[in-house]
């Protein structure tokens, strides 16, 4: 079923409005409301992982708005940078690892016990994830248009958000489909690179091992 992201997201955007608007009556600075987000971020991990699940949900859900604010008020102020995208970019990895990172602890010692289904699930969702965003980045290192792909940061987040308000038992199934749609999503971005490099006469760059 396709998707209308662009869309979306000028909703959401849309919604926001009146409060992008009163942040930047206030002259409140874009990079605020990112450490505003990252700092719930990691504050939701600590409590994921002591499995306090539906408060983090919340407040993934409220770290999110923060992400998405924060790069409206810079368009609203004319001040976007070139070290503001990279910088929300930065934010949203940690915030990734903080969270998946709080899932490991939780299902390795938390209160429901150990559970090797959910954490083998999450360690591969968090690799898809990771070589995701970096099959995009290195595509776009060779001036290659990467931006396919089923299953994005965004939908990641809401089905894991989903995931924690509704407890561990859907958690864990949450879990076993980001294993899977993270790591197709990172072989549709290979076969997309594969073709446009294909179609390209010249070389776009050298290989880097990392």
């Amino acid at each position: 079923m396709a998707m209308d992201k662009q869309g979306i997201k000028t909703k959401a955007r849309g919604l926001l409005n009146p409060i992008v608007s009163a942040l930047a009556a206030l002259g409140v600075p874009p990079l605020l409301i990112s450490c505003l987000g990252l700092a719930l971020s990691i504050y939701g991990a600590v409590l994921l992982a002591g499995g306090s699940l539906f408060r983090a949900g919340i407040l993934l859900i409220v770290a999110g708005f923060c992400d998405v604010i924060d790069g409206a008020l810079a368009r609203s102020r004319n001040i976007e940078s070139r070290f503001g995208a990279f910088i929300d970019s930065t934010f949203d990895r940690i915030t990734e690892f903080a969270y998946f990172g709080g899932i490991l602890l939780y299902f390795i010692d938390g209160p429901g016990g150990f559970n090797f289904l959910a954490v083998a699930s999450a360690f591969i969702a968090l690799a898809g994830s990771v070589l995701t965003s970096y099959a995009r980045a290195r595509a776009e290192g060779l001036g290659l248009s990467c931006t396919v792909g089923a299953f994005e940061r965004p939908e990641r987040i809401a089905l894991l958000v989903l995931g924690l308000l509704l407890g561990r038992h859907v958690l864990i199934a949450v879990l076993l489909i980001l294993s899977v749609v993270t790591l197709f999503t990172f072989l549709q971005r290979i076969f997309h690179i594969y073709r446009l490099t294909r179609e390209d006469a010249g070389p776009r760059g050298s290989s880097v091992s990392s």
